[in-house]
C-alpha cells in the first residue's frame, strides 16, 4: 500500500512494519474478500504476505504469553508467600529486640544491684562451698551474722559479719567469740578455732568499719589478721542472698 516504508532501493521496509499496518492491512483485505474496493489505490501483495506472517507471528506470541500467566490460585499463593516472609522478618525482628533489650537490663541489673559471685576455696564451709555461684544484693543495711561479699586487694572475699564500728570483740583460746562481753551464737560453725590471729585481743572496732570471719574458723584468713584487718563500708561489694549453683543447694544462704 501506499503508506508503507520505502527503503533507498524502492523496496518496502518490512521490518518496520507496526500494529497500524496490520490494522490497515487487515481493514483492505477484508475489502478486497467482500468485493470491496480499497482506499489505497496500490496494493502491494508481497507486502501483505509480510503483514500476514507477522500477524499470526504476534497471536501466536500473544497466546503463549497468555498461557505463561498464572492462574489465581497461584497468584494467592505467591500473595500468601510473601505476606508469610513479611510477617516472619517482622516477629523475629521483634524477637530479636526483645531479646537484647532483656539481656542489656540482665547486664545493668547484674551490675548495678544483683552482682553474681562464684566461691573460690574453702574458707566460707560448709555454709559456702568452693564452686557455688551466688547472687548478692547492694545493700547498706547490714547485720551481725549476714555474709558479706568485699574488695581486697583486687580480688573479692567473702566472710561473715561479727560486729560493727565501736563493738569491743575477744576470741578465747577454744575459739568461743564474745561482743561487748557477750558470748556471741554461731549455729552455723561446724567447729571452734582461734585459727590465724595476730590482733590484740580484746580488740575494738575502728569506725566505719566491720570485723569479719570466716566459717571454718581454723584455716581462713580474715579480720582476726592485720594482712586483711576490718572492713571499711566502701569496700563492702553486697550481701550474699542466694545461692543458684548447684542446683541440689539452690536456696537462700543463711
Amino acid at each position: 500500500r501506499d503508506e508503507t516504508p520505502i527503503l533507498e532501493n524502492g523496496k518496502p521496509d518490512y521490518e518496520s512494519i507496526n500494529a497500524r499496518d496490520i490494522k490497515v492491512f487487515n481493514n483492505h483485505l477484508t475489502k478486497l474478500l467482500k468485493g470491496e474496493k480499497v482506499d489505497t489505490p496500490i496494493f502491494d501483495f508481497s507486502l501483505g504476505k509480510k503483514v500476514f506472517k507477522k500477524t499470526i507471528k504476534m497471536k501466536k506470541k500473544a497466546c503463549a504469553d497468555w498461557l505463561d500467566m498464572p492462574s489465581s490460585e497461584q497468584v494467592e499463593a505467591e500473595l500468601n508467600r510473601v505476606k508469610y516472609r513479611r510477617r516472619y522478618h517482622r516477629v523475629l525482628r521483634s524477637t530479636v529486640y526483645i531479646l537484647v533489650t532483656v539481656a542489656a537490663a540482665a547486664i545493668l541489673a547484674a551490675t548495678l544491684w544483683l552482682p553474681v559471685l562464684q566461691i573460690y576455696g574453702n574458707s566460707m564451709t560448709p555454709t559456702l562451698k568452693d564452686g557455688e555461684i551466688l547472687y548478692t544484693v547492694k545493700s547498706s543495711d547490714l547485720k551481725v551474722g549476714d555474709i558479706v561479699a568485699f574488695y581486697y586487694n583486687n580480688k573479692i572475699l567473702v566472710k561473715r559479719m561479727i560486729c560493727s564500728a565501736g563493738d569491743w570483740i575477744d576470741i578465747d583460746e577454744d575459739g568461743t567469740v564474745y561482743v561487748n562481753d557477750k558470748e556471741l551464737e554461731e549455729p552455723y560453725l561446724v567447729e571452734k578455732a582461734l585459727g590465724d590471729c595476730n590482733i590484740e585481743l580484746p580488740y575494738q572496732v575502728p569506725d566505719g568499719k566491720i570485723f569479719v570471719m570466716g566459717d571454718r574458723r581454723s584455716t581462713s584468713v580474715d579480720s582476726r589478721n592485720t594482712a586483711v584487718g576490718c572492713v571499711a563500708r566502701e569496700q563492702i561489694v553486697g550481701k550474699i542472698i542466694f545461692r543458684i549453683w548447684p542446683l541440689k543447694r539452690l536456696g537462700a544462704v543463711e
